[in-house]
């Protein structure tokens, strides 16, 4: 299916020439004279894509992107970036933090161009049908053997899903992926970082991940929520207001509480190398005068220092 790609900051024509499948797949290209002019061609007629170069003349990459990604029209549109090879490192990792989904640097293989277009394009397609999820994941990095960690989802698509990770992971990690829906034996999945999702509270970082493969069981039960529009996932959160890290444990401080005249929150500790949401163990309860004062409280007490009185 032809796609609507809009070009800034570099020549159209060039990345055509770069890029064969655009022309060969039909794909419309359109290149913007300014970022002012991008923006107002996605507000107005929208498109799957976005490619964008340094030589921007009114704004700068990264704060194009993030405009992107603010506004509920463009938030989910695919961003490529493309950088000259003596552009500044600082200059892809701000526009990664921005939100694009990938920063190239040229000079580029046709090959790998032309299979970065090809898996935005379909990024672009699959937000079409996603719903909002609450779920638990374990993810598995192909390149740390022995590594897992314990996530959630935060929506859920029949390409993808976007994940809240407590670590950071690396540049576009392929990950093995297994998540659980209500009546079902434990789904799975092999998944690719396309993107870092900004839309994730702290203390997650968000991610957005889509399917390489799918075993034919788990794509059923997948594709059956999807179309069903709802989601049946339990709630996960167990209450837990956020999380801490320190040495080798992991805290959860739960969701303040009336109690008395004031406020209660509960600390719970579990080690990180087993650590899942809602299993640790109780470990400290901390009061206070109102909810900001035991959250803050309870934070200082996790990080070492004498709760404030």
């Amino acid at each position: 299916m032809p796609s609507r790609l809009l070009v800034a900051g570099l020549d159209a024509r060039s990345l055509v020439l770069a890029a064969p499948v655009l022309q060969r797949d039909h794909h419309v290209v359109r290149e913007k004279a300014s970022a002012a002019d991008l923006l107002a061609e996605l507000t107005g007629q929208g498109a799957e894509m976005v490619v964008l170069g340094s030589r921007l003349p009114d704004l700068g990459v990264a704060e194009t992107i993030r405009l992107i990604r603010g506004s509920e029209v463009s938030r989910e549109v695919s961003v490529l970036v493309l950088f000259a090879a003596d552009e500044p490192r600082e200059s892809a990792e701000e526009a990664a933090r921005a939100g694009a989904n990938a920063v190239l640097r040229r000079p580029l293989d046709e090959g790998r161009l032309e299979d970065w277009l090809a898996k935005l394009l379909a990024v672009a397609r699959r937000v079409e049908a996603r719903v909002p999820v609450q779920g638990q994941v374990v993810g598995t990095p192909l390149s740390a053997s022995g590594v897992h960690f314990f996530g959630l989802t935060r929506n859920l698509s029949s390409r993808g899903m976007l994940l809240a990770s407590p670590v950071r992971l690396p540049e576009s990690p392929d990950l093995e992926l297994q998540f659980s829906l209500p009546e079902t034996t434990a789904l799975r999945a092999l998944g690719r970082v396309v993107r870092e999702a900004g839309e994730v509270p702290w203390p997650y970082l968000g991610y957005g991940v889509e399917f390489l493969f799918v075993p034919p069981d788990s794509q059923a039960a997948i594709d059956r929520l999807v179309h069903s529009g709802s989601a049946p996932f339990r709630d996960p959160s167990h209450g837990i207001h956020c999380t801490l890290r320190r040495d080798e444990w992991i805290y959860e401080i739960l969701e303040p509480v009336r109690f008395g005249a004031g406020w209660q929150t509960e600390i719970r500790r579990g080690p990180r190398r087993l650590w899942r949401p809602g299993a640790s163990a109780a470990f400290y309860v901390v009061d206070g005068s109102s909810r900001d004062a035991v959250l803050e409280r309870a934070r200082a007490f996790v990080l070492g220092g004498p709760p404030p009185e």
